[in-house]
């Protein structure tokens, strides 16, 4: 009778909703996760769907400075103002390139921050259905988050695994983790080649686990 009631606990833990959303630690698992569909129509799409601006932290600061602190090196703050991020040094993760940031209209672009999963990307992959409260979630979560180099920015536009990648080899499997880890978080789906893409670059790290922040 116990080896019974054990087979039948377990199988209850295999089947269970709690225990299949758990049992995805790494990005190539969770790959499998994601839902597979052709890319929407970019109708209706602007910016100001997701959000008017960047949401403000817990600590009064606003999304943009908060990932310059957690992101450079040897940050600098305004005197007059402890969240503005005046200086510091970025190892961009994009480019392995290390830029030097100095606030200034000139200058501050050269440190950009990135939504790891495009604004445009999620639009036309399941976010026309979401409402503005889910996507000023996604588009302020420090999780999609990321400072990079500008101009490595720009370069990437709002494409997804499958037409840009990091050119620093090294990062890409760091980059697609993220990318699976906000697609699952908010049920973003993927294309064919897309996923095709993704495990492509997993393939050399497949032990790579999921982001968390």
């Amino acid at each position: 009778m116990n080896v019974i009631l054990s087979f039948l606990t377990t199988l209850l833990l295999v089947f269970s909703p709690t225990a299949a959303a758990d049992a995805a630690t790494t990005a190539t698992a969770a790959v499998a996760e994601l839902s597979v569909k052709g890319k929407a129509p970019k109708t209706g799409y602007e910016r100001q769907k997701f959000s008017e601006g960047w949401g403000v932290a817990a600590n009064g600061c606003d999304l943009r400075n908060v990932i310059l602190k957690r992101d450079l090196q040897s940050v600098k703050y305004r005197v007059s103002d402890s969240c503005i991020v005046e200086q510091g040094q970025l190892i961009d993760p994009y480019t392995a390139t290390t830029i030097i940031f100095k606030r200034g209209i000139s200058t501050s672009s050269k440190v950009q921050i990135d939504h790891v999963v495009a604004v445009s990307d999620a639009w036309q992959k399941g976010a026309q259905a979401w409402s503005f409260e889910k996507r000023n979630r996604f588009y302020n979560d420090p999780l999609n988050l990321l400072a990079v180099s500008g101009s490595a920015n720009a370069q990437k536009g709002d494409s997804d695994a499958a037409s840009w990648l990091p050119s620093n080899k090294a990062f890409r499997c760091e980059y697609v983790a993220r990318q699976v880890s906000v697609k699952r978080k908010y049920q973003v789906w993927i294309t064919v080649a897309e996923k095709t893409a993704m495990l492509r670059v997993l393939k050399s790290c497949p032990s790579q686990p999921l982001i968390n922040r």
